[in-house]
């Protein structure tokens, strides 16, 4: 089968074939329709981050296709999978369902976890193998390419606007809101009754997010975000922020423009740190905390909230020999909305 690998960091991915695998206990075997892109397969390729994956790797986690193959036990595991179910590929390939964190719903954070196009070969293949307990069933009328970017971009910013703790009616910032999550992110929030502020980098961006919904625009390249913030709520603040651009220093101004105890969530992973005015944080009771994709419950309600007509991606699709360019274009900001590559 083909499959586009990273075999350098930070060299081009390389198209090359490679065997089909053969799932082990529990696992399943997938065909492989389409597959998004995220701003975390470039961060694999390139290897930026303090832990990086083996090499080679298949990258990819935004995966739809159909099952071909159940591995032993599968019935044991989900007694309704079967040979031509279509189902995603989501990041969370596995986790060890035996720890505090997988008893109490929170097994994004499980130690024992693997993930789909890091720890484990991904999506951008023609076959995948999937942990059949992870493999999230496709609802009949979601097509494959919304199925494919919500079972990453969709479930990150729905799970990151739940714990954000901003209720409906109240004021949501979304920093980096055009682009692959963002998009998705205006929709979500505008769905669960939020009222958006979408922030971006150009008035281009603004425009594509009023188009989405946003009940206000900033653009950080002519406007002061703090005191427009500021002003679009009446001078008290936003209730909460979705950090999603890989911006250090967004994390620390977000603090400054909200209202008291009003919490950051943090989805975008810059490298290194970020500094925060502890003083502010303290005595307004910010709350900033990270917010990693979402769980299985998670995925089966943000593609649900698509089904019923309340999220609709602006996907281009691209061809399978165009995934490097995705790639390219991604890491400089070139992409609005999300992309879908056509698997072969």
């Amino acid at each position: 089968m083909q499959a586009a690998q990273v075999v350098s960091h930070g060299s081009p991915l390389v198209i090359q074939e490679v065997p089909i695998p053969s799932p082990s206990i529990g696992e399943v075997l997938v065909r492989l329709e389409v597959s998004g892109v995220c701003h975390t397969d470039v961060h694999v390729q390139m290897g930026d981050w303090k832990v990086k994956c083996p090499l080679p790797m298949t990258p990819g986690h935004e995966g739809v296709g159909t099952v071909v193959k159940l591995g032993e036990s599968v019935n044991n595991v989900n007694s309704t999978l079967q040979i031509g179910d279509r189902v995603t590929v989501p990041w969370l390939h596995s986790s060890c369902g035996q720890c505090e964190h997988c008893w109490s719903g929170w097994e994004t954070v499980c130690s024992q976890q693997k993930r789909t196009g890091f720890t484990s070969h991904g999506t951008f293949s023609q076959y995948c193998i999937v942990d059949a307990a992870f493999a999230v069933p496709v609802p009949e009328a979601l097509s494959s390419e919304q199925a494919a970017v919500i079972s990453c971009a969709g479930v990150t910013v729905y799970k990151g606007l739940k714990v954000s703790e901003v209720h409906p009616g109240q004021w949501v910032v979304i920093v980096g809101g055009s682009g692959n999550l963002g998009h998705a992110a205006i929709q979500y929030a505008l769905a669960m009754g939020m009222r958006v502020i979408g922030v971006d980098t150009s008035q281009s961006k603004c425009d594509f997010m009023t188009s989405l919904g946003a009940h206000a625009t900033v653009n950080v390249s002519t406007q002061d975000i703090v005191s427009t913030i500021k002003s679009l709520t009446g001078g008290a603040g936003a209730h909460g922020a979705l950090i999603i651009a890989p911006v250090a220093s967004a994390i620390s101004i977000a603090v400054k423009y909200l209202r008291p105890r009003g919490t950051v969530v943090v989805i975008g992973l810059p490298p290194g740190k970020f500094e925060v005015d502890v003083f502010d944080m303290v005595l307004n009771a910010i709350t900033i905390r990270g917010s990693i994709v979402g769980t299985r419950l998670d995925l089966q309600e943000a593609l649900n909230l698509a089904t019923d007509g309340k999220i609709q991606c602006k996907i281009r699709k691209r061809n399978f020999t165009e995934i490097q360019d995705v790639l390219d274009d991604l890491k400089d900001g070139k992409i609005e909305g999300c992309v879908a590559i056509d698997i072969p």
